[in-house]
């Protein structure tokens, strides 16, 4: 039966509009109908790739920022009319004529070139660059372009897998962060587990399935580690409510590449957030302290993992009480206490109606930020420094004479002698954390206390760039190293892919293809910046060809186990064996063990062997340096 879609769109849009008169005036709700009504005309004659009426798109986005987001009407209306210049024979000033100069601001500042006759990558870092720049006027217009693409990606299966790779190798490479550096965490947390979706379906799919798997298994442990809170806090006469919050895929795959281990040795699969009302008595730090002081009488903390983002906020303005208690079979659990606006802050970011300033340094700190990464960069690098400026999460160190330093994640001593000053970024020479000696490349975590040690004799060293991550310490090392060179390859160095991984090419301009696993990053970045030059790859084995990878092996040593572990390499399974190092610590073996293989699947009957040998306890495959 055909679709009555003339009854569909009412009925959606009614909703939509249902729901606004909550919060709008009559005049402003008839602005925000004549922008449907606008826009409705200007697409009538468009579909979408699934063959809807392409009005549904602008429905959904205007949606997106009036409910979700719960911005304002000419944010709404620019929501509808979003495409309408880019896609239709209307032009700003129609826009302008018919609902004032700050919607057409908006729908124009969300519009690519149609004049940009440049390569692709110098279009679509143009297009960043123009939503970026955006936010030097307002972040309506980026949040109109999250909302897009939140609405792309959750859309995304009527395209075709390149174009799919093409669409979520940008959204992971731009919008994700965007979003997560805006609070934006719900909107984040989604794109990144579409994207992951399109990229990998076979590793999501896996990820879901573990999952659920999971959740069912410690459901009654958790229900009863819950229950023990509950009882704790009313025995207390706090009121408070319990959610048991499942990570998503994408962020439990990230860690398990991150510290090279398999899903189920995995820690923070799950958090407790505990939320009590606003209308509590007292300020929320008192609150959150008085439920945490409650909960450690009964439960035992881990030591160290206190994290209080209420009294020192992230610089997206996310707030909360963080601690990690010890349920009774033994295990920690993630604990968060916030209050119910935090949780709702927390959904809405940088929309959320806020007392203090923290979103508005954020967003003057980008401004300034941008305005220098124009002064120093071209094109492609423009968006290495962006990123490297903006898309980790933060951290917090403090200076031994008072002030204190915001860095990104994983940032090192290096990158504070650099945001201290070019001269003591070019000649450091030592840092002293929490008053000990120790190398300038050393990680710094939130709250260290960091000095730096400078010699004018000491010069940069070649290895310094892999040892920084923000902007001012890449460029400045940039330009004392003046001729560096890129290599070309025809497989990428970085996540050495072997034939059976989920691959993806990429068309070099020499002609020459380069295969890259589907979630390595360069893949990713290069999807986002040259879509046009994806292609699928396939990537078959070749017995004539072996690749080398790179396992570790973790269990309890026993006699014979190294033996037994190389006789099942090289005797059973026929492979080569180039390399191996193990060390054995309180009677816990682990070894690190290159060999070559033709195939993933022959990598995977390797690694379930070794599996099965008497005392082995986790097999992960590593990344060979």
């Amino acid at each position: 039966m055909e679709t009555d879609y003339e009854a569909l769109i009412y009925v959606t849009v009614h909703e939509l509009f249902t729901n606004l008169e909550k919060r709008f005036d009559h005049e402003s709700m008839e602005r925000i109908r004549a922008g449907f009504a606008f826009a409705k005309e200007a697409h009538k004659t468009q579909k979408r790739n699934s063959g809807e009426p392409y009005i549904f798109h602008p429905i959904a986005v205007a949606r997106i920022i009036g409910e979700e987001l719960m911005l304002g009407a000419d944010t709404i209306i620019a929501a509808f009319l979003h495409d309408v210049v880019e896609d239709t024979d209307y032009t700003a000033e129609h826009i302008e004529a018919s609902f004032g100069p700050d919607v057409k601001t908006l729908v124009m500042a969300v519009t690519k070139d149609k004049t940009n006759n440049g390569n692709n990558d110098t279009v679509q870092v143009g297009n960043y660059k123009r939503i970026l720049d955006s936010i030097n006027d307002d972040i309506r217009a980026l949040l109109i372009k999250l909302a897009d693409r939140l609405h792309n990606m959750r859309t995304l299966n009527s395209m075709k897998p390149v174009k799919q790779m093409k669409i979520a190798g940008e959204t992971d490479y731009f919008y994700a962060p965007i979003a997560n550096r805006l609070g934006l965490y719900h909107i984040k947390t989604e794109l990144e587990n579409l994207s992951f979706q399109y990229r990998c379906p076979r590793e999501y799919e896996l990820m879901v399935k573990m999952i659920n798997e999971e959740s069912e298994r410690i459901r009654t442990s958790l229900e009863k580690f819950v229950d023990k809170v509950n009882s704790t806090l009313l025995s207390s006469g706090i009121e408070a409510r319990c959610e048991i919050i499942h990570r998503k895929p994408y962020s439990i795959w990230r860690k398990m590449q991150s510290k090279c281990c398999d899903f189920y040795h995995v820690n923070g699969k799950h958090y407790i957030r505990i939320i009590y009302p606003d209308s509590h008595v007292g300020s929320d730090k008192d609150e959150a302290l008085r439920i945490y002081s409650s909960l450690t009488d009964v439960f035992n903390e881990q030591p160290g993992s206190v994290a209080n983002y209420i009294s020192s906020p992230k610089e997206n303005g996310y707030r909360s009480f963080h601690v990690n208690l010890l349920n009774d079979e033994g295990r920690w659990e993630e604990v968060h206490i916030s209050s119910e606006q935090m949780v709702k802050n927390s959904h809405r970011g940088c929309t959320a109606d806020r007392s203090d300033s923290n979103i508005e340094a954020w967003i003057e700190k980008f401004r300034s930020v941008l305005n220098e990464i124009k002064a120093h960069t071209h094109e492609i690098e423009y968006m290495d420094g962006v990123t490297t400026s903006f898309y980790n999460d933060d951290i917090k160190v403090y200076m031994p004479g008072g002030g204190n330093v915001i860095l990104p994640k994983n940032a090192t001593a290096l990158d504070l002698a650099f945001h201290l000053g070019h001269n003591e970024g070019l000649h450091a020479h030592y840092a002293r954390i929490n008053g000990r000696l120790t190398s300038i490349k050393t990680v710094l975590r939130r709250g260290d206390i960091v000095s730096i040690g400078t010699n004018s004799k000491v010069k940069p060293q070649k290895d310094w760039l892999n040892h920084v991550l923000t902007f001012n310490a890449k460029i400045m090392l940039t330009d004392y190293f003046k001729n560096e060179k890129k290599p070309q390859f025809n497989r990428c160095p970085l996540c050495h892919p072997i034939p059976g991984d989920e691959v993806i090419g990429y068309k070099e301009n020499d002609g020459t293809k380069t295969v890259h696993k589907r979630n390595c990053p360069i893949a990713i970045r290069l999807s986002a910046h040259y879509g046009d030059n994806i292609c699928e790859e396939t990537y078959e084995a070749d017995k004539d060809f072996l690749y080398p990878v790179r396992i570790r092996m973790r269990g309890i040593d026993r006699y014979h186990l190294l033996s037994d572990l190389i006789k099942c390499i090289t005797d059973d399974l026929q492979l080569s064996m180039r390399e191996l190092a193990t060390e054995t610590i309180d009677h816990i073996a682990s070894c690190t063990i290159d060999f070559d293989i033709h195939s993933m699947s022959e990598l995977d009957r390797a690694m379930e062997s070794i599996r099965s040998i008497e005392g082995v306890d986790e097999v992960s495959r590593i990344d060979i340096e």
